[in-house]
């Protein structure tokens, strides 16, 4: 199956590589039907913790990508927005007609009266307007790419780049100034009839000396897991590390259960971590501890915040605002395992751990 997936999806290969120029970045046109556009940064002073916009044009066939409550004309022509910071908020979600209330040309995504994401590489400017909040963000994008996607024929691309952002954020009007690193992200890709994707995660964590650590895994409808890995990007060196050998995801205590608006039941984490160590010695663990500020509004989950404990190789960092995001659309069967069948799992995928302290 892996074999499979490295044959289809080059972007295993492409993470060893120097950024390719000429970056797909546009909107809907031709065959490419769904486009997302991302803007995470961790590690913003309190109250804020974390800030991000997602843009979803165009709602895909899959339900762990797909936001059934926000359609209201048909599926490709709707676009969803989520801005959202860690205190509690009630419009961080919002959803347009892509005919009737957005105007894309190039360099200019225009969202309604809200939200904007103007510009060209390497410099970005994303705006929104509304009374709850409100922000205006100078972005300056790197060279330093994590490629998530690049499925073979041109099917679907997602990519990250490290960047750096600046601007205003106003909360219930409290200004606050930020100037912070982040990920700026894009994907697209066409719409295809099915896609067995069931389980999401992704993390983004700020770390010392300029450095910064993506975390993600995807998983089928039977638990499968597709893709398991850990970037880690340095802005000082411009070099950036992929990790997909013996990256593990254990959530140990999650939040009661909950129904969101498209039916379904999932448990979000409260307590997780991310291990993951090399045969060269190369050792990385994350314990993280979730803030509960989770928000409904990514495709068919949830964004949010955590504390967490870092150890790579023999250095240790903790910080009190990671970015998560979540989405569990498997069946209860697979999310409410008991403690014995835990156990099988870990005995027949069996993968060594040590992280020397």
């Amino acid at each position: 199956m892996q074999l499979f997936q490295d044959l289809f999806d080059r972007s295993k290969q492409l993470n060893q590589a120097p950024l390719q120029s000429g970056l797909a970045y546009h909107a809907q046109k031709g065959r490419y039907k769904i486009i997302h556009q991302g803007l995470m940064i961790p590690n913003l002073p309190a109250p804020l913790h974390y800030l991000n916009f997602i843009s979803l044009i165009g709602q895909p066939n899959a339900a762990m990508l797909r936001n059934e409550s926000a359609i209201h004309t048909t599926a490709l022509d709707t676009a969803t927005t989520i801005a959202s910071i860690s205190p509690h908020m009630v419009g961080h979600l919002n959803s347009y007609s892509v005919g009737k209330d957005c105007r894309f040309t190039k360099g200019h995504f225009q969202f309604s009266d809200r939200e904007t994401v103007t510009g060209s590489f390497p410099h970005f400017r994303i705006q929104r307007k509304d009374k709850e909040l409100s922000f205006d963000l100078s972005i300056r994008t790197s060279n330093i790419i994590s490629y998530f996607a690049r499925l073979r024929m041109g099917l679907a691309d997602h990519w990250s780049l490290l960047c750096q952002c600046e601007g205003q954020v106003t909360y219930k009007e409290q200004k606050f100034e930020i100037q912070q690193m982040g990920s700026f992200e894009y994907a697209r890709c066409i719409n295809f009839s099915y896609l067995p994707l069931a389980f999401f995660t992704y993390q983004v964590i700020n770390l010392e000396n300029q450095r910064q650590l993506l975390l993600a895994q995807i998983r089928d409808p039977l638990n499968g897991i597709l893709q398991s890995r850990l970037y880690l990007r340095d802005a000082k060196t411009g070099k950036a590390q992929m990790f997909d050998h013996n990256v593990r995801f254990k959530v140990h205590r999650v939040y009661p259960k909950v129904k969101t608006p498209n039916g379904q039941s999932m448990y979000l984490p409260r307590e997780f971590e991310w291990s993951y160590e090399d045969k060269d010695g190369t050792c990385i663990s994350v314990q993280a501890q979730s803030r509960g500020d989770f928000k409904f509004g990514l495709a068919a989950g949830y964004v949010g915040s955590f504390k967490y404990q870092i150890c790579i190789n023999h250095h240790e960092e903790t910080g009190e605002s990671g970015y998560c995001e979540y989405i569990d659309c498997r069946s209860l069967t697979w999310q409410e395992k008991n403690k014995q069948e835990k156990m099988r799992d870990e005995l027949a995928n069996p993968v060594p751990f040590a992280c020397k302290k």
